[in-house]
């Protein structure tokens, strides 16, 4: 199935390279900057009852934004990006449906399980999303934290999908390498994903094309989901059109509403 993102990046709805997100403005890689504000692709999502996808807070500035899209479309968008124990509630409070984790699951590169505990106790397993975006070393996945840019200890594989499953709902895994770049999903990471995950997750990282989510969705077993960014119309990409991918949705049997802003 498709599920919908909303990407922040200094307050504005963008689409950028993953591998290249970090502090030093010239090397950041940006496909799309919108001019519609956040608060549109919620919206838009909630006409079509697109639900379980997640706005993503790269860095500060977005928290205003998050906040309208959320209001726009309370209980249907997930929330990620320097969520931490402390805030976690307020998020839920302000519309999310799920909080969604990475760093501060870390002490340094090694994951935490007093942290786990932390946030299972603030919001309960039921609404928490374990985000365990990757890249690839050495022949094997690691999970990535800062965004994206540094290495954890934490490598994929089932052992670490079945410890995890037991402290979340679902995961959410962006192929880093691939992120941004539209020339094909990690077929080996949605393959080893599909075979190791006790529950549902979401990946993302290079769709560039309805076939993508066609293959994801036969590969994951029901158990994977893609997001698509960069490649779909409405984040000025050609490979993907919006309305194919509800109509996809639709024919997976999703039940949605036949209104659109895009009609």
């Amino acid at each position: 199935m498709f599920r919908p993102c909303i990407d922040l990046h200094e307050g504005k709805v963008k689409q950028i390279v993953g591998g290249t997100l970090d502090d030093r403005a010239t090397g950041l890689r940006t496909n799309f900057v919108s001019d519609r504000p956040a608060v549109w692709y919620a919206e838009l999502y909630r006409l079509d009852q697109l639900s379980g996808g997640h706005i993503i807070m790269l860095g500060p500035g977005n928290e205003d934004s998050a906040r309208s899209a959320l209001a726009a479309y309370p209980g249907g968008l997930q929330i990620g990006g320097g969520i931490t124990p402390g805030n976690a509630g307020a998020w839920l409070e302000a519309g999310a449906s799920h909080v969604i984790v990475t760093s501060a699951l870390f002490s340094g590169l090694h994951l935490d399980a007093s942290r786990l505990r932390d946030f299972q106790n603030k919001v309960g397993r039921n609404r928490l999303v374990i985000d365990l975006s990757c890249r690839k070393r050495d022949g094997d996945y690691f999970v990535v934290k800062d965004r994206f840019q540094t290495f954890t200890t934490l490598k994929l594989s089932q052992q670490t999908l079945e410890q995890l499953a037991g402290w979340c709902q679902e995961f959410l895994i962006h192929a880093v390498d691939v992120e941004g770049l539209c020339r094909g999903i990690d077929l080996e990471l949605v393959s080893m994903l599909a075979e190791w995950t006790p529950i549902p997750a979401t990946y993302a990282g290079g769709a560039r094309s309805i076939s993508d989510l066609e293959q994801v969705t036969q590969i994951g077993r029901q158990r994977i989901d893609l997001t698509i960014g960069s490649a779909l119309d409405i984040f000025g990409g050609t490979g993907v059109k919006y309305a194919e991918a509800v109509a996809f949705n639709r024919r997976c049997g999703g039940q949605f509403s036949k209104t659109s802003l895009l009609e």
